[in-house]
């Protein structure tokens, strides 16, 4: 078996993406990752060389995950028309939501907001490097298709951020959503009425760039 699918290697990332997450990186001790994941402390040496190879595991797991959702970005976007290019967008909204009012997403939210919060955190380069810049530049290359519009422009790029951080702000703000909707949850009708709202809006910004 290869150890990255060793089963107490993904135990421990997710107890590393939790814990991390709620309590921060140097609050969180072996021992608490050790307990949480169900094995021994050693365990960490082991399979990642200590708890600064958990974090950035943690990262790339988070890369992994959203880079999953990604996965309705064409390797060539040049090969799109506008009417694929939008087709892909909506599609990649739909993943998006989809996947970011799974439970699970709340731990990688968790993990990216203390690790935003830091500023020295060697995660930060890692996720840019890995997940950020790649994704961003193809989704705004697709966006560009999309509109006609220049795919490296400032308004470009502010118009991908816009996109990813509005379905982002659903789970981030979960519980302040969820509250003021009155919701006990994200169960289907609640991701079908985020998904359609978010589309909207993405059609809305599509017909402007029409006119």
């Amino acid at each position: 078996m290869d150890d990255d699918d060793h089963p107490t290697r993904q135990q421990l990332i997710r107890a590393g993406l939790h814990l991390f997450g709620t309590q921060g990186y140097e609050a969180t001790s072996t021992r608490a990752l050790a307990a949480r994941a169900g094995t021994n402390i050693s365990s960490i040496a082991y399979h990642f060389g200590g708890k600064d190879a958990l974090r950035l595991a943690c990262a790339d797991a988070v890369a992994a995950a959203i880079g999953q959702v990604a996965q309705a970005l064409p390797v060539q976007a040049a090969a799109l028309d506008r009417d694929r290019g939008r087709r892909v967008l909506r599609r990649l909204m739909r993943r998006l939501v989809t996947f970011l009012v799974t439970p699970a997403a709340a731990n990688v939210a968790g993990f990216l907001l203390r690790e935003l919060a830091d500023p020295a955190s060697p995660v930060l380069d890692r996720l840019y490097d890995t997940l950020i810049e790649p994704r961003h530049r193809a989704l705004c290359a697709v966006c560009g298709v999309a509109t006609g519009q220049d795919p490296d422009s400032e308004d470009t790029q502010i118009a991908v951020f816009s996109l990813v951080g509005q379905a982002a702000y659903f789970r981030l703000a979960a519980p302040l959503v969820e509250r003021r909707m009155g919701w006990t949850g994200y169960a289907p009708r609640e991701a079908s009425a985020i998904s359609r709202r978010l589309l909207a809006n993405l059609d809305a910004m599509l017909s402007d760039s029409d006119g």
